[in-house]
């Protein structure tokens, strides 16, 4: 379940995924299964290839990749979110969810 998050926010996300950038999108959110995780950040490039690569760099793998229609992505979350969102200089989102 995701919330916390404005429509226009996601409109940008998915039209920035579209163009092929790579893209940052955070938002509160719950899974039973991730317990102690309350947002995920959803990094997401329709060029597979230049999101395969950037993933590299942060070890995910690309089996990882939710290829969810027109938005492929990662979902980060825990420590791994907080490191990458700090080394991609993603400071706001950081900031707004308290990371």
């Amino acid at each position: 379940m995701a919330f916390g998050l404005k429509r226009e926010e996601l409109n940008q996300w998915k039209s920035n995924v579209k163009s092929g950038e790579i893209s940052f999108l955070t938002h509160y959110w719950q899974d039973k299964r991730f317990p102690g995780c309350y947002t995920v950040t959803k990094v997401g490039c329709s060029d597979l290839d230049k999101l395969i690569e950037w993933g590299k760099v942060y070890q995910l793998q690309s089996n990882w990749i939710h290829l969810d229609k027109d938005f492929p992505h990662f979902d980060l979350f825990g420590e791994k979110q907080k490191e990458i969102l700090f080394k991609e200089n993603q400071l706001e989102q950081l900031e707004k969810f308290s990371l």
